[in-house]
């Protein structure tokens, strides 16, 4: 009778302190994070002074003519590599205005909420075919701390160049910002890399 008693106690016992470990097993687990690196983060929104790539890309379809899918592959790379820009530039290089192996342009520089300035700029004709008619060329601009700012020389960025679907980009950096051309249409070579770039507020003949 006192060894049944005995068992018994001893049974008890081991299904009292089984009870915790049956609890941990079958219990709902917490959910874990996912693990570092598995899911890239969303594109970041523009910021209010920002332009998004679809605003940079509509943009140049109604300043180029028509929806071309090399536009928008040649945005999206340089917002893959310099992010979305504060301003972009809209103009045209004179036709055949080559003086000293130098190429002539004016256009607009458009900001979000700074204003749009007229804008001019030299720069090497190298890449380019002589005579050509006035090729449009868009240029994003970043890092642009005030519209004024723009007035500076850019020199070029080694291996920037990149051409798809009849749209051939460059970039130049100067005072800590970026200015990336994009140009399309007769003329364009895949040599066509800019090796400075200089705006003006005003139309002049000196490149210096």
């Amino acid at each position: 009778m006192i060894v049944s008693l005995q068992v018994a106690a001893i049974a008890g016992l081991m299904a009292v302190a089984s009870t915790p470990v049956m609890a941990q097993t079958t219990g709902t687990l917490p959910a874990q994070p996912p693990p570092y690196g598995v899911a890239p983060p969303p594109p970041q929104p523009p910021t209010t002074n920002q332009f998004s790539s679809n605003e940079v890309i509509d943009a140049g379809h109604r300043f180029f003519g028509g929806v071309s899918r090399g536009l928008a592959e040649i945005v999206e790379k340089a917002v893959s590599q310099w992010g979305l820009p504060n301003g972009y530039v809209l103009g045209q290089e004179a036709s055949g205005a080559f003086i000293g192996g130098l190429r002539y342009g004016d256009g607009t520089l458009y900001t979000r909420n700074a204003g749009d300035v007229r804008v001019f700029w030299e720069g090497p004709s190298f890449g380019f075919d002589f005579g050509a008619d006035g090729a449009r060329t868009m240029m994003l601009v970043y890092s642009l701390p005030r519209t004024g700012a723009i007035f500076n020389r850019f020199g070029g960025i080694n291996g920037s160049a990149y051409l798809v679907g009849g749209f051939g980009m460059t970039a130049l950096t100067g005072n800590n910002m970026v200015v990336v051309p994009i140009r399309s249409g007769i003329g364009l070579r895949l040599g066509a890399n800019l090796g400075w770039l200089k705006f003006t507020d005003g139309p002049t003949w000196n490149p210096f």
